[in-house]
């Protein structure tokens, strides 16, 4: 049988009651039903600040994601703004974490995609901040409402940041590209991150950028080795 896969990224939920969550947990319901795999890789929340979210849109997703677990195998890669998602998230959701990067077992390389932007050495340091044991074990202990208000502010920072830096740093660098296909022997990357959905091909390598869910909805779509970048609409419901 033919490798089945979708692969998402950057849905950036924010709210269970946007037209983005409505179309997400449709896209979910349907695509399980034909994939053996789901891969959301980085970016699926706005912003998660513990496994302890009581919130509706926590609930919700947690919901949705469960019920497409019990149809398709569903794995979720940590992204910038969800990099706390952890063991209490997957049980609730009944999906499976994996590390970014991460091979298949038929050779892709999986990606977020920001650990690749290296010419960003402002965010490059904040990265290796957050992502350290020490500093998410300190941002654990405090309150849930304590975490939600320095979530808050840390991305009105980041925005704030972005909105100055040069369009080229907020993009992967090739030489990062290159080595992290070359330490995996691999000639296909997937990732999100970037914004800037496409299909580069140099030579025998290609990389799948996957978009962002703001305009419209986006997807890689994998049936043995084809591949199908796809967009839709969040207007109407996904079919």
């Amino acid at each position: 049988m033919k490798t089945r896969r979708v692969y998402l990224s950057d849905l950036h939920l924010g709210s269970a009651r946007e037209a983005r969550f409505a179309r997400f947990s449709e896209c979910l319901g349907n695509e399980a039903q034909w994939a053996d795999e789901i891969f959301i890789l980085g970016d699926l929340f706005e912003m998660w600040v513990g496994d302890d979210d009581d919130s509706e849109l926590a609930e919700r997703t947690c919901t949705s994601l469960s019920e497409a677990a019990a149809h398709a195998r569903v794995l979720v890669m940590a992204g910038n703004r969800d990099f706390l998602c952890g063991p209490g998230f997957a049980a609730r959701s009944g999906t499976e974490l994996i590390q970014d990067p991460f091979l298949t077992d038929d050779g892709l390389v999986l990606a977020h995609g920001d650990a690749l932007c290296t010419d960003d050495a402002t965010y490059a340091e904040l990265r290796r901040t957050v992502r350290s044991a020490a500093w998410q074990q300190e941002m654990l202990a405090k309150p849930l409402e304590e975490r939600r208000r320095i979530g808050a502010e840390m991305r009105a920072a980041s925005t704030a940041s972005n909105a100055n830096k040069a369009d080229n740093i907020m993009d992967v660098t090739p030489s990062a590209v290159r080595r992290l296909l070359d330490d995996h022997s691999a000639t296909v990357l997937i990732h999100g991150h970037t914004h800037r959905p496409g299909i580069h091909r140099i030579q025998d390598r290609t990389r799948y950028v996957l978009g962002n869910w703001e305009g419209c909805g986006w997807l890689l779509r994998q049936k043995g080795r084809r591949f199908d970048l796809e967009c839709f609409s969040l207007a109407i419901r996904y079919r």
